[in-house]
């Protein structure tokens, strides 16, 4: 399908910038926080919503517990922002988390990793990895029934997500019943055809990849680590069923249909939807992308009928 018009207009309105491998790091996080204040939509009301603290391997790792209105307990979801590991925030990804809260009727713990560069790989993913197996000890606490607890983010927020899932299953952990990854990194790998096809020109560039890994990783041989790279993980099996979207026009379409391939031939159940006409970071720009406001329905639906599944 040709580019989707909506997201034209979008690409249109950010053109010019500079470009984010020539910012400091500051820069890109307060260019991607006045992006979403622009492009995000209205933030949905939820019963509550308060700031959280909960313990980490470095130190207290901050959250945002949303609560959507019902009886409690409810199902849970952990969500990890995405933002090349280096920048996205609570902040960017509160109208996200709102609309999973109401629409899934879950309390949704979103985790303020420590983040590139200040804190290279593996920090992210240890206090994303912490961050869960707190929620799941404490869910009574929460509100959360801890048998109906799932994992999501977006882009390097799904790569967390998908990598605490194989540590959860490998580790130990709480059980978790959905793995709802939003056009997620799964590999250090350039060469996929969607990273020669969607290079330049479609918001993610091939460049602002490689410099978001650069910040990320320590050593290159960190690339062929499960935790950051899930597709080089050596078992699929028993995995958590996965809702994996990804976006046409994105340097990362490939890797994330790879990574549900890799789920469907171990046996895990798993739904793939490229949305036709997108760019990456189409769900986080649902205020002006009516296709982000599906995959948010769609994401919704999705954790609902895997939290129905297992009885409380």
């Amino acid at each position: 399908m040709p580019l989707d018009p909506q997201a034209k207009a979008l690409i249109a309105s950010v053109a010019g910038g500079k470009p984010v491998e020539q910012m400091t790091p500051q820069e890109m996080r307060d260019a991607m926080e006045e992006r979403v204040r622009l492009t995000g939509g209205e933030p949905e009301p939820v019963q509550q919503v308060r700031p959280g603290e909960v313990p980490g391997p470095a130190g207290a790792i901050p959250v945002r517990i949303y609560t959507p209105a019902g009886a409690q307990p409810m199902p849970g979801l952990v969500f990890f922002h995405g933002g090349g590991w280096a920048r996205g925030s609570l902040l960017t990804h509160d109208i996200a988390c709102r609309a999973l809260a109401n629409g899934a009727g879950c309390i949704v713990v979103s985790v303020d990793y420590r983040m590139a560069p200040e804190h290279t790989f593996p920090a992210a993913f240890e206090d994303s990895l912490a961050a869960t197996r707190w929620v799941g000890e404490h869910a009574a606490e929460l509100g959360i029934e801890p048998n109906r607890l799932a994992v999501s983010g977006d882009s390097a927020g799904g790569n967390l997500a998908a990598a605490v899932a194989l540590a959860i299953r490998d580790e130990g952990g709480p059980p978790l019943v959905h793995q709802l990854l939003i056009y997620p990194v799964t590999d250090y790998n350039f060469d996929t055809p969607s990273y020669v096809e969607n290079a330049e020109g479609y918001m993610l560039t091939r460049e602002a990849m490689r410099f978001y890994w650069r910040l990320y990783l320590r050593t290159e041989a960190d690339g062929d680590d499960y935790r950051a790279s899930p597709l080089r993980a050596r078992n699929f099996s028993h995995l958590p069923p996965a809702l994996v979207i990804t976006a046409e026009f994105d340097p990362l379409r490939d890797e994330g249909r790879a990574y549900a391939d890799r789920l469907r031939e171990a046996g895990t159940p798993v739904v793939y939807h490229q949305y036709p006409g997108m760019v990456h970071g189409f769900v986080t720009s649902a205020g002006v992308l009516d296709a982000g406001k599906q995959a948010l329905r769609e994401a919704s639906a999705a954790l609902s009928h895997a939290f129905g599944r297992v009885r409380a």
